[in-house]
């Protein structure tokens, strides 16, 4: 396995694009005249599954591997922690499907009271969970964006001012010895100054 600094960042960040463009194939809510189709939902919490694997199995790789590199840790960090709002993601398309499915079956009662009722509620639902699967879909992306940069080799600049700042300081010489005052010659008056 390649596990430089340049071919991790651009996993994290072709990771990061996969789940922007989940988030991009988003049914738009608040049209109640065009709810999403449940295969176009289905089709994505599959697709979304099989992001959730890809996090599995690049964790996997690195951990497995036997020479790990100074940043792997940081690597697989990131990958791991796009897992939970991946995860919350698929479960909030997973409520949609369920939503739609019951809109499926209640089509025939639509002009009830009751089930209109009901129906309108799992509009609303259905609605928030769009809602959190993009709020979902964004954090993942960002902490797996965020996790990129901190993989990257410092600059030189940074190298140079750490350099600079963590060098110690020379300890200051130690002051020569005071003189010691010989005896004076007899007759001559010593001064101090």
């Amino acid at each position: 396995m390649n596990n430089t600094p340049s071919s991790d960042i651009s996993a994290l960040r072709g990771m990061a694009s996969a789940f922007e463009a989940q988030r991009g194939k988003l049914p738009v809510p608040g049209n109640y005249r065009r709810l999403p189709g449940i295969v176009a939902v289905a089709r994505q919490m599959s697709e979304l599954g099989e992001l959730i694997t890809d996090l599995g199995h690049e964790v996997f790789l690195r951990a497995a591997a036997q020479d790990h590199e100074v940043h792997t840790a940081r690597v697989i960090a990131g990958f791991a922690a796009a897992a939970r709002p991946a995860g919350e993601a698929a479960s909030a398309l997973g409520e949609t499907a369920h939503q739609l499915a019951f809109l499926n079956q209640t089509e025939h009662l639509r002009n009830r009271p009751d089930a209109q009722k009901a129906r309108e509620a799992a509009v609303r639902v259905m609605e928030d969970a769009l809602g959190a699967a993009d709020t979902a879909l964004r954090e993942a992306a960002d902490s797996l964006h965020a996790a990129s940069a901190t993989v990257s080799p410092p600059s030189v600049r940074l190298r140079a001012a750490r350099s600079r700042s963590t060098t110690t300081a020379p300890a200051p010489r130690p002051a020569p010895p005071a003189a010691t005052p010989t005896a004076a010659a007899p007759g001559r008056i010593v001064r101090g100054r």
